[in-house]
């Protein structure tokens, strides 16, 4: 079972522990006072006010044993940092995912030794710009990642005698007949090069060629046993 710790009292700590409590990790939530300790006790998490600053208290919570994984929520940057660079020097194996308030501050948390940042600023513009620009793709995004579906890719090879082969493409629309998310063509006559599907170019499909797919379990299947069918 994995281990994870979350520093740091926000609505994104929240959120995070919810939906990993789904997944049945244990984890446990390292507040800085005992008042946020309490607010995330009273939800039903193991909570513990500790210093972060201090290498044997992180050591008495697992940093550097058991604990796999650690997410620096909190609202400074300059506190991730230093959380960034402490558990990375008890643990070189630790999964480090740290959020950052001013963009300029990831490049340090980076260089602290952070495996993944999250800049909530630049996630709500991009989704801002999806749900205007590309609502079919956010739609589906909102319905898996964000959603309580389950959410695979998939290859799906256009046999011979497909009514797909010939195709255009371009003229697929996957999103809006069959709620995939198209990512590229893996093209047979070219050694298996993958092309992603920006703008999706008009490219005549192929026996042999392989459309790469994002979606649920069921639309994947119902797709592949639509390009399965004959002329």
């Amino acid at each position: 079972m994995k281990h994870i710790a979350v520093f740091g009292y926000s609505t994104l700590s929240i959120a995070v522990m919810t939906r990993l409590r789904d997944c049945h990790y244990q984890q446990i939530f390292i507040g800085q006072d005992e008042q946020q300790t309490a607010l995330m006790s009273a939800q039903g998490f193991i909570s513990q006010v500790i210093d972060f600053k201090n290498d044997d208290a992180l050591k008495e919570i697992g940093v550097g044993t058991y604990i796999n994984t650690i997410f620096c929520f909190f609202p400074t940057d300059s506190d991730n940092v230093f959380l960034t660079i402490s558990a990375r020097a008890l643990d070189p194996g630790l999964i480090i995912i740290a959020i950052v308030d001013d963009p300029e501050s990831a490049d340090k948390l980076l260089a602290a030794g952070a495996d993944k940042i999250i800049d909530p600023h630049e996630i709500c513009g991009r989704k801002a710009h999806d749900i205007l620009t590309r609502p079919e793709i956010s739609t589906i995004l909102d319905n898996t990642v964000f959603g309580q579906h389950d959410l695979n890719m998939a290859e799906v090879e256009i046999p011979p005698d497909s009514y797909f082969e010939d195709c255009l493409v371009c003229t697929l629309k996957l999103s809006e007949k069959h709620n995939l998310i198209l990512l590229g063509v893996v093209k047979s006559e070219l050694s298996g090069e993958l092309f992603l599907a920006i703008g999706e170019q008009a490219y005549s499909l192929a026996v042999g060629d392989v459309l790469v797919v994002l979606g649920t379990t069921a639309d994947i299947q119902a797709f592949k046993d639509e390009v399965g069918r004959v002329n």
